[in-house]
């Protein structure tokens, strides 16, 4: 099969690190065929480096692309889906039905030279694999640390691939909070493999949640919780374990908080039953796969 990669870069202030993270890209083993690099109103001097870089880089287009809906002063805007709606401006750019897989990129991830290429190779090896991607390392306190994820089901919004049928299957991706978690979702409710790779590793070089602050992160990622219709005692739970991040106990109660102010205040969830009752048994299931081998080691 003559596979043909398209990668999109919502980029918005990435002038720090992402001249690194274009070499990366251009060092790849198997480049993507095009790669679309979307500025959203930066005022960092990105816009000017991603310029000239895609003078040297020669599969690599530079768009500014002002997102239609901005974010009023003061308010979390990826809360109000910029990252995917950048994206969606990238991708009216390019013919992206011409290419047999669709990639999004962010500006702040560093990829090794051989990513491309067997992403590609591993949906190759496996047609019903939609969405795919791998793991990544961030520094902390001078060490590099390993961000664990659930390898079979999820895929970080950082960089995520998709294949051409599934990306049609779900209708592409939504300009809303979650959207990371809500093509996932649909993904699998069509049928569709969604899972991370472990031999895939890159370096991101701004902790995650941490574009608009870090605690805004963490209540933006319970808010996004309540959107997807998680119901509150997995919540809790799952605030427990976002206690041990840093800032350690802080993180795990500001998720929490972000959860319930967004059920206070009746946020938009996703309308569609059928995808709250799937993501429910997804969740009950999960959580019983979980509680099992306790249940064993304690018998």
């Amino acid at each position: 099969m003559n596979q043909r990669l398209l990668v999109i870069s919502p980029v918005r202030n990435e002038a720090d690190h992402f001249e690194r993270v274009a070499r990366s890209m251009a060092a790849q083993t198997r480049p993507p065929d095009t790669w679309v690099v979307s500025d959203d109103g930066s005022t960092d001097g990105t816009l000017e480096l991603i310029e000239r870089l895609a003078e040297e880089i020669p599969f690599m287009l530079a768009r500014r692309t002002r997102a239609p809906e901005q974010t009023p002063s003061g308010m979390d805007r990826l809360a109000q889906g910029a990252a995917p709606r950048n994206f969606n401006a990238g991708l009216r750019s390019a013919d992206w039905r011409s290419f047999t897989h669709i990639g999004k990129h962010d500006g702040d991830l560093e990829l090794p030279p051989h990513y491309c290429e067997q992403l590609l190779q591993e949906f190759e090896s496996d047609p019903a694999l939609g969405i795919a991607g791998g793991l990544r390392v961030e520094l902390e306190r001078g060490r590099w640390r390993l961000e664990r994820i659930p390898l079979d089901h999820h895929v970080y919004g950082a960089f995520k691939c998709y294949s051409r049928e599934c990306f049609e299957a779900i209708g592409g991706v939504q300009e809303r909070l979650g959207w990371d978690t809500i093509d996932e979702t649909y993904a699998r409710m069509h049928g569709f493999r969604t899972r991370s790779f472990g031999h895939l590793v890159c370096i991101h070089h701004r902790p995650w949640g941490s574009a608009d602050g870090t605690l805004r992160g963490r209540a933006r990622y319970g808010e996004a919780a309540y959107v997807l219709h998680y119901s509150l005692p997995w919540v809790t739970l799952r605030s427990l374990k976002m206690a041990t991040a840093r800032p350690r106990v802080v993180s795990g109660a500001v998720f929490l908080y972000g959860y319930l102010r967004a059920k206070v205040r009746r946020r938009e969830q996703v309308e569609d039953d059928e995808f709250r009752a799937f993501i429910r048994r997804e969740t009950r299931a999960r959580l019983r796969a979980a509680v099992a081998p306790r249940r064993a080691r304690s018998a």
